[in-house]
């Protein structure tokens, strides 16, 4: 099959790849659509060491179901449209994340494209059936793709309680920030957006959120202006700095990020604000495709550009290009 691969020399998109082959209770799956994360763009930079076929946002349709007669329950997903949650967690008897069903924290686990599995930018991928939801007819293909990460900003909702009058901030206006953004209009609280770019801030203010540049954020710092919740996805230091200094004490801090980078940052802000820090990545499906069902999401917006996994490469030097949103890449048949 063909696949885009990262690998010792690089990316490149090979087209004899070995085809993945379910294993017992997992789905084979022929990919329609895969969309380009930050965290695949991180990987081609170092973060997790790995190689293999990268991708995990995903929309595509199930072919097989491997050991269908101790599955039955599961029938109905064949020739369907799928997304899938990409944590394949060891579910052993011995497993105490797994006993307690927080499976995404699972120590034996793999994750799709990202840590032993082969992943999304590919004619195939396999999942357990587990981790499958079936995609409304009312949802695209082209939305369908943005469900996990959409579902990794519902995630925040589950870690922080929101109350009515709070007031959130989104640091950085990329793609992460733009869902985050989203998600936590949804919530009835006032929701601010920071970033570098006219053209996103413009797509936020369009979802109702209030808009700062750089400069204006650091005005807010030096006036003595603090938040109730801050979102970080820049993705940098910088944000992190900018988060802990716009933040009230015993206010949150959400991080979105996956970085390779490693740096150094005076944590002191932390303990003497007794600031609570929430790392925050997976999140539940089913809200994520409720809102996009319901049309109270909208991602066209966030497409910046599509390619076929014919063109994968050049996808990918795309997506690293500053100001772009989200890259899609289809795979057709």
């Amino acid at each position: 099959m063909r696949a885009l691969v990262y690998g010792a020399q690089g990316l490149a998109l090979e087209h004899n790849y070995p085809q993945p082959q379910p294993g017992e209770g997992e789905a084979l799956i022929r990919v329609v659509q895969a969309g380009i994360c930050n965290t695949d763009l991180e990987i081609t930079r170092g973060y997790k060491g790995f190689q293999g076929a990268l991708g995990h946002e995903f929309v595509g349709v199930v072919e097989t179901i491997q050991g269908l007669d101790t599955r039955a329950q599961y029938s109905h997903l064949l020739g369907q449209r799928v997304v899938g949650e990409i944590n394949i967690p060891c579910r052993g008897a011995q497993c105490w994340y797994c006993r307690q069903g927080i499976y995404s924290h699972c120590p034996r686990r793999a994750a799709l494209g990202i840590v032993g599995r082969d992943g999304a930018f590919a004619d195939y991928l396999t999942l357990p059936v587990e981790n499958l939801h079936l995609v409304p007819d009312e949802i695209s293909d082209e939305e369908a793709v943005f469900v996990e990460p959409l579902a990794a900003n519902f995630e925040m909702l589950e870690q922080v309680h929101i109350t009515p009058g709070m007031r959130m901030l989104v640091l950085g206006d990329g793609k992460m920030g733009q869902l985050a953004g989203q998600v936590l209009a949804l919530s009835g609280g006032q929701v601010w957006m920071v970033g570098k770019h006219e053209e996103k801030l413009a797509l936020a203010r369009k979802r109702g959120i209030t808009t700062l540049t750089v400069a204006e954020a650091e005005r807010l710092v030096q006036e003595g202006e603090r938040l109730d919740l801050l979102v970080e996805c820049t993705g940098s230091e910088q944000g992190l700095d900018m988060a802990l200094r716009l933040v009230r004490p015993r206010g949150t801090v959400v991080l979105k990020s996956t970085v390779a980078e490693k740096g150094a940052l005076d944590l002191s802000r932390i303990v003497v604000n007794e600031i609570r820090v929430q790392g925050s990545r997976c999140g539940p499906f089913e809200p994520a495709l409720r809102a996009l069902h319901q049309k109270r999401i909208d991602v066209g917006p966030l497409i910046s550009a599509r390619y076929t996994l014919e063109n994968a490469e050049e996808a990918f030097r795309q997506a690293e290009q500053k100001g772009m949103l989200k890259v899609l890449v289809e795979i057709p048949l």
